[in-house]
């Protein structure tokens, strides 16, 4: 990417994850930011929560590996993984060719969808960055 990107209509971490909403009103869907996975290099292995794991905001809930080092994955709420995206089993390099998109981690039925107002605008992201 020659610009990082930080789309609009997303949520921001100051840990570098980025939230979306899904269909669902208490579902999020979360990955990493254009930011940190320039940051990281190419990466080459993703360990990720399994689905019914019960995740607390702030928290360690997996890692990303690359060629430059291994980053801890941060829960941006509280709640339940839901979904994993399992294609990033065999193709972890979607995060670095797609973060916004393919490249996405899980999903998260969060337990109170009101603390998400304490996550960063686009706006707030791009200045801490």
């Amino acid at each position: 990417m020659a610009e990082l990107q930080y789309p609009e209509g997303l949520q921001y971490t100051a840990e570098h994850e980025w939230v979306a909403g899904t269909d669902s009103e208490s579902v999020v869907r979360v990955g990493i930011t254009a930011f940190a996975q320039d940051a990281l290099g190419d990466v080459v292995f993703v360990d990720l929560p399994a689905v019914g794991d019960q995740i607390a905001g702030g928290s360690t809930c997996g890692e990303v590996e690359s060629t430059k080092s291994v980053s801890d994955i941060f829960a941006p709420l509280s709640g339940t993984v839901s979904a994993i995206n399992e294609t990033l089993e065999a193709t972890p390099e979607l995060i670095n060719s797609d973060p916004y998109g393919q490249g996405w981690l899980f999903e998260i039925d969060v337990d109170d969808i009101s603390t998400s107002a304490s996550l960063l605008s686009a706006a707030d992201y791009r200045q801490l960055v």
